[in-house]
């Protein structure tokens, strides 16, 4: 499939790992040129081609550093991903454990980061009939599935998704959104991450854990996305062979959810 993506430009976010990282190589794999923006530069970011901007996207000044660099960078900006999310504030705790600073640190970078950095994006995107693709969660449609204030987060971007999307279609633009499960990524596989802190507080051994998500989880296919096919779905949508696909969210979870 052509996805006449080549000589596009876009700004990929949360791009140091993952599926920022795996979407940013799908996107240069088609022709694109790529500003990636994460907290930390990693070597495997470098390695790709994109030019990088190190900013906390947490922050409005973080943004406006991104959004600079961009600009004077590529010029204009066609395609946004706003994949950035989770966080050091991400905890596998209740409710009654989270405190104010993590609800706002959750919501400043798993949603303000979205706000604040569509916001600048929109008049380019605007003026060249761009595409946006913002990365929720499945939490949004389980809020039992994880930490309640990342739920809610999530949910609030999805729903931020389909707003622009009534708004800016008129306009142009197209806005989807893309609901991974869980993914093979460092949130889970870091022995000192999420997922490590959850084996842990199960007393469960982290290798062991991992394998047995699947069935933990319910997941049809019997194995955890990988991050390769968020990417892909996400280069996809952000191409106009999905020209008439706005304002939907896209679940990518090997069948985890199961309501309609």
């Amino acid at each position: 499939m052509q996805l006449d993506l080549n000589s596009k430009t876009a700004v990929v976010t949360g791009a140091s790992r993952g599926i920022g990282l795996a979407t940013v190589k799908s996107l240069i794999d088609e022709g694109v040129r790529v500003v990636g923006a994460a907290r930390t530069i990693t070597p495997e970011l470098k390695e790709t081609g994109a030019f990088t901007v190190s900013a906390d996207l947490s922050t409005a000044e973080g943004v406006a550093t991104l959004m600079d660099a961009a600009f004077a960078e590529l010029g204009g900006i066609d395609l946004l991903v706003n994949n950035v999310g989770a966080g050091d504030a991400v905890e596998p705790v209740g409710f009654l454990d989270t405190g104010d600073v993590q609800w706002q640190g959750i919501f400043d970078l798993n949603l303000l980061s979205a706000v604040r950095v569509t916001r600048t994006a929109l008049p380019s995107l605007i003026e060249r009939r761009g595409a946006i693709v913002n990365v929720s969660s499945i939490n949004s449609r389980l809020p039992a599935a994880g930490p309640v204030a990342y739920s809610a987060a999530k949910a609030a971007l999805t729903a931020l998704g389909k707003s622009l999307a009534e708004e800016f279609g008129p306009k142009g633009v197209r806005v989807n959104t893309v609901s991974p499960g869980v993914v093979r990524t460092a949130i889970w596989e870091d022995p000192e991450g999420f997922g490590g802190k959850v084996a842990a507080g199960a007393g469960a051994e982290h290798g062991a854990f991992l394998a047995q998500i699947p069935d933990a989880f319910g997941i049809t296919t019997g194995r955890i996305t990988e991050a390769r096919e968020v990417a892909s779905l996400i280069t996809f949508l952000l191409s106009d062979v999905a020209g008439n696909i706005t304002g939907a969210d896209h679940v990518i979870d090997g069948g985890t959810v199961k309501t309609i």
